[in-house]
């Protein structure tokens, strides 16, 4: 899955891409940290997400995975 992530300063525009949602939410809060930039948006081209959405919607999907996993373990003991 490919993911997009911009800011918008003054009336410039910054643009990434990235290909896994780790580099996504790394350069996001690089340029949020580093490059002190504002109104940094993270797209999965269905959805824009915030920096703490984001990471919310990440890690419950982490989440989910590791259960569906255990289950699967547990199925197969």
């Amino acid at each position: 899955m490919i993911f997009h992530v911009h800011a918008h300063v003054d009336d410039h525009m910054f643009k990434a891409t990235a290909k896994t949602a780790r580099d996504a939410f790394a350069k996001a809060i690089e340029w949020h940290v580093v490059g002190r930039l504002t109104g940094i948006s993270i797209s999965d081209s269905t959805r824009s997400y915030s920096i703490a959405e984001f990471a919310s919607v990440m890690a419950l999907a982490e989440i989910a995975n590791i259960k569906a996993s255990a289950k699967q373990y547990e199925r197969n003991r």
